[in-house]
């Protein structure tokens, strides 16, 4: 006989970050009748990727409901980001700094005692920056999922191998003609589309759009923040690296670099593992992925 599923209790939660700006968040629970009973349940904050939005295809929608069934609260988090903020002015890397800090607040807040970060595909980058230069006493350990070793070397590669439209090299002089000196303070920007940017034809899945802006800080030569080997050795918590052995946005030599930058760096807690079956969402292998996440939280709380 079948057990039956966990009752669940969903909740849609609206931030400020310190900023003003506006986040919302989906926190997943069991059902409870008073907040201290599901305190000391490990919880998984998830940062999603360059899309957003917790009822996207795959691990943004679908870990927190398998996670829970596995004894596991989380939260689902929208930076700014989201709701194509890419190619509204509105998502500038650097910035979501801010937004996972209103989040890891809010469970602190509340109560949480035993506080884990996934951060998905342009997410683990966003993870990577942040924890690097928050390095909170409260997160017990961290999940990169598809994690690039730099994202400006990943698009220049792509543009390369596509022959986009414009160049990398186009772009970025562009990009320093419309903003300036300053380009974070810079109140000019303009929208672009790259053709060609993730495969040979002119479809829309193949072109990527952005302002001049939000590239510089994402994908530009100074995006130091995206660059998550500058990140990695900064960071001294238990962490966990999945990637989808089909992955084809990220490559296998990038991850194996930021484990082994990580290990020089003295960290003697990572875990990589190689999801079969999968390509660059790991929950296309549920089982393995959610093997990996349970043993972390498992292992490190309290």
């Amino acid at each position: 006989m079948a057990e039956p599923k966990i009752r669940e209790r969903q909740r849609l939660i609206r931030l400020r970050a310190s900023d003003r700006t506006l986040l919302s968040s989906l926190l997943v629970t069991k059902d409870y009748t008073g907040i201290e009973e599901i305190l000391d349940t490990p919880i998984l904050l998830q940062i999603h990727g360059l899309l957003g939005h917790f009822l996207a295809r795959g691990t943004p929608r679908l870990l927190p409901h398998a996670l829970l069934e596995r004894g596991f609260s989380s939260m689902s988090l929208n930076t700014r980001l989201a709701f194509a903020g890419q190619f509204t002015g509105k998502g500038i890397f650097d910035d979501t700094l801010l937004d996972i800090d209103a989040a890891l607040k809010f469970l602190n807040d509340t109560g949480f005692n035993n506080i884990y970060i996934l951060g998905y595909s342009l997410g683990a980058s966003m993870l990577a920056y942040w924890f690097a230069n928050r390095k909170p006493r409260n997160v017990r350990g961290i999940v990169f999922e598809g994690i690039h070793y730099s994202t400006s070397d990943a698009q220049r590669a792509r543009l390369e191998k596509w022959g986009g439209s414009p160049t990398y090299e186009e772009i970025y002089e562009r990009a320093k003609c419309v903003l300036g000196d300053d380009p974070y303070k810079s109140k000019r920007d303009e929208i672009f589309v790259v053709y060609r940017a993730r495969g040979p034809t002119q479809e829309p899945t193949d072109n990527e759009i952005f302002t001049y802006k939000t590239w510089w800080f994402m994908m530009g030569p100074h995006a130091y923040g995206a660059m998550a080997h500058k990140q990695i050795p900064k960071i001294e918590v238990p962490i966990l690296f999945l990637r989808g052995k089909n992955d084809f946005v990220v490559h296998q030599w990038e991850v194996d670099e930021l484990v082994k930058i990580g290990e020089e760096a003295g960290n003697k807690n990572i875990r990589l593992r190689v999801v079969p079956n999968a390509r660059h969402d790991c929950m296309e292998n549920p089982e393995v992925m959610l093997e990996e996440i349970v043993k972390m939280m498992n292992s490190y709380s309290a």
